[in-house]
C-alpha cells in the first residue's frame, strides 16, 4: 500500500544535500506523523508511518555508515540503523515542536550502539558500566526530544542521577567490540588487510557527524546570521569586506559573529556557555 493521496511527497528529496532539502524532508516527516497520531485508522496509520521511515532511510543509512569497520559487516549496520529509524518514527511526539532530525539521530544512533554492545563484545566491561549503557540508550531519545538537540554529558549524568564521569566512561566503553586481524589476506596477493587500513580518520564522518549536529542549530538562526556565516566561512571574507558587504562596520561584524558563537555554542553544549 502507498500513503494516502492527501500526502504526495514524491518530489520530497531524500539525499539532503542543503538546509533546505533538510528542511523539506524533515517537514514532510512531520505531517505525515503527525497525521498519523491523529488517524483512527490502523491500515492509514501504518502506511503514513512507512512513508515517513522511507524518506529518513538515507539518513539512517548515512549513520551506519559511520560505525563501518569496527567488526560488523556493513548490511547488518545498516539494518540496525532502519530498527532505531522505525522506533524513532513511531515514539516520535510532533506536537513537541522539536525536528524530526533532532530526535532520530539520537535514536538511531543509540541503536546501532546497543548492537554493538549486546551482539559483538570482544572486551568485557564492568557490569555497572553495562547496566549504565543501558540507560542511557533509554534515556537520550527522551532526552534528546525534550531539549530539541543531542543532551550534554552533563545533562545525560542528571537525569540518570549519576556522575559525568561514570557517563564518559560508558560512552568510550562503546569501542570494545569484535575485531578481524590485520593479518588476514584479503587477495591471492598476499596483500592483508593491514595493508589496507589508512593511517588517518576520513575527514568525511566528521564533516557528516557536523553537520547532523549543526544543521537544526543553524536552521534557526535569522536569514542576516546565516549570511554572515556564509560570508565568513564559505566565501572567505574578511570582516572588514563582510561589513562593506554588509553596509555596517568590521566592529560590528566582530560583535555579530562572537554573539552567533556564543549561541551555537549554547544550544549544542549548554555548559560551554559557562566556559
Amino acid at each position: 500500500m502507498t500513503a494516502p493521496t492527501a500526502f504526495d511527497t514524491a518530489a520530497v528529496p531524500t539525499r539532503c544535500n542543503s538546509p533546505e532539502d533538510r528542511n523539506r524532508r524533515d517537514a514532510a516527516t512531520r505531517e505525515l506523523l503527525a497525521a498519523r497520531a491523529s488517524s483512527t485508522d490502523d491500515a492509514e496509520r501504518q502506511d503514513l508511518l512507512d512513508e515517513a521511515v522511507r524518506l529518513n532511510l538515507e539518513m539512517a543509512r548515512g549513520i551506519a555508515k559511520r560505525f563501518r569497520g569496527r567488526g560488523a559487516e556493513s548490511e547488518d549496520l545498516e539494518q540496525v540503523a532502519f530498527l532505531g529509524l522505525m522506533k524513532a518514527a513511531t515514539n516520535y511526539r510532533p506536537d513537541e515542536g522539536v525536528p524530526f532530525i533532532g530526535y532520530a539521530v539520537p535514536t538511531i544512533r543509540g541503536e546501532v550502539k546497543r548492537y554493538f554492545r549486546d551482539c559483538i563484545w570482544t572486551v568485557r566491561i564492568p557490569r555497572t558500566l553495562q547496566d549504565l549503557q543501558t540507560r542511557m540508550a533509554a534515556a537520550l531519545p527522551l532526552l534528546a526530544q525534550e531539549l530539541g538537540r543531542e543532551p550534554s554529558l552533563e545533562e545525560v549524568a542528571v537525569r540518570l542521577n549519576t556522575s559525568p564521569a561514570l557517563v564518559r566512561r560508558a560512552e568510550a566503553a562503546y569501542g570494545c567490540f569484535n575485531v578481524a586481524s590485520l593479518d588476514r589476506p584479503i587477495n591471492d596477493n598476499g596483500l592483508v588487510l593491514g595493508d589496507c587500513v589508512a593511517d588517518h580518520q576520513d575527514p568525511s564522518l566528521d564533516r557528516f557527524e557536523a553537520v547532523d549536529m549543526l544543521a537544526p542549530v543553524l536552521d534557526d538562526l535569522s536569514p542576516r546570521d546565516r549570511r554572515l556565516l556564509e560570508l565568513r566561512f564559505i566565501e572567505n571574507l574578511k570582516q572588514a569586506d563582510i561589513g562593506t558587504e554588509l553596509g555596517i562596520s568590521q566592529m560590528q561584524v566582530s560583535r555579530l559573529l562572537h554573539k552567533i558563537f556564543q549561541r551555537l555554542r549554547t544550544r549544542l553544549d549548554p555548559s560551554a556557555a559557562m566556559i
